[in-house]
């Protein structure tokens, strides 16, 4: 096994920060483990200028390959970035006009902003169809109740941001939206049979993938049609056989916040990653996004990257499968992150420069248009 592995497995991982700044300890983990990113939740969030400025300091911690700097910024009730940022309505509202160009709009908008802030990586679009109006998690997330307007719309949207220069994350495979469970609470339920799931919760992901979507994000959810043991997250045949194989997805799956009690009632955050990855995810969300206390944040970021390298050390994950993980890692951040905004000698945005772009005129009208379909 190459010297390397332990610095570069830390590229499945992203993990999240407890505070607006980057503290000393993740810093020293940095320096053992080339992280592959940091997601940011309304905790790290102050003001743009210190966002563009955290965004920046992300960079620092690279050696080597840059950093993802990710957010879930989907409109509507799930938006980590409030005003100056243009506040969006939920997703939904694009389903209620069935307008691509207007999906496009909105999606090269936040892409803009996004940019600007030095965040290269959403969590958007929300894939699962609105099939379940008791559904207490999806919702007005979904674009649509109707399979083939969420695949239409969310493509527009991958499309969007990505033409921004923002890699889009579709999500959450193979589908929550006919759940009635929270995953961040509980382990939910899909009880249809694989000739549905197919036909109706894929295609989506199936649009997404036809539209070059460059991450999936798999949903904590037990599925028994087509794994009766694990969930999806952790089940190969899943993740690996119909995700990677069937669907012929060549991008990077990423893993749900891997402390969600869906799994954490069952699993600790380092079992769960190295279940992950051996069934195919490429990298792990590490975020405890519901936990109030967060003195042990890098405490179990360093637990689960341990966890991954004695797994790979013991042969319980092949070194094939990091292999392949990061290699799409590599295409991805060389897709995205290598026109000169990660450069760490750069000065992030300031203040004028945000100003122009934040809320701006065009951006509002976008928004406006949308809100005429609440």
């Amino acid at each position: 096994m190459p010297l390397s592995i332990r610095r570069h497995i830390g590229q499945l991982l992203i993990g999240s920060l407890p505070g607006t700044t980057i503290p000393g300890e993740l810093r020293a983990l940095a320096r053992e483990f080339q992280l592959g990113g940091i997601i940011l939740f309304a905790r790290n969030i102050e003001a743009p200028e210190q966002v563009a400025e955290l965004s920046h300091d992300v960079q620092v911690l690279a050696s080597e390959i840059p950093l993802w700097v990710s957010v879930d910024q989907e409109g509507g009730r799930v938006a980590r970035l409030g005003p100056p940022f243009t506040e969006w309505p939920p997703m939904a509202t694009l389903g209620r006009s069935g307008d691509v160009g207007l999906a496009s709009r909105f999606a090269a908008a936040l892409g803009a902003e996004l940019k600007v802030a030095g965040i290269t990586l959403d969590y958007a679009p929300v894939l699962d169809i609105h099939t379940n109006p008791d559904n207490p998690v999806i919702g007005d997330r979904a674009l649509s109740d109707d399979a083939a307007m969420v695949g239409l719309l969310g493509s527009a949207v991958v499309g969007g941001l990505q033409g921004e220069g923002v890699a889009a994350c579709g999500k959450h495979f193979p589908g929550h939206g006919d759940t009635a469970a929270d995953s961040h609470d509980e382990l939910p339920l899909v009880e249809h049979g694989p000739d549905r799931i197919r036909r109706v919760e894929c295609v989506p992901f199936r649009d997404a993938i036809r539209a070059g979507v460059a991450f999936m994000m798999t949903a904590h959810v037990l599925v028994p049609a087509l794994d009766e043991d694990s969930p999806a997250t952790l089940s190969r045949c899943i993740v690996n056989g119909m995700l990677r194989e069937e669907l012929g997805f060549e991008g990077v799956i990423l893993s749900d916040d891997l402390e969600m009690e869906a799994l954490a009632g069952t699993h600790t955050a380092p079992e769960a990653a190295v279940q992950a990855i051996a069934a195919g995810c490429d990298g792990v969300l590490v975020c405890r996004a519901r936990v109030q206390d967060r003195s042990r944040d890098v405490e179990v970021l360093a637990a689960v990257l341990e966890a991954l390298v004695h797994a790979v050390e013991d042969g319980r994950i092949p070194y094939k499968r990091i292999e392949d993980a990061l290699t799409r890692h590599r295409r991805a951040k060389e897709r995205f992150l290598a026109d000169g905004r990660c450069d760490r000698a750069a000065r992030p945005a300031q203040r004028r420069q945000l100003a122009e772009v934040l809320g701006c005129d065009a951006h509002r009208r976008v928004a406006e248009e949308m809100a005429r379909y609440v």
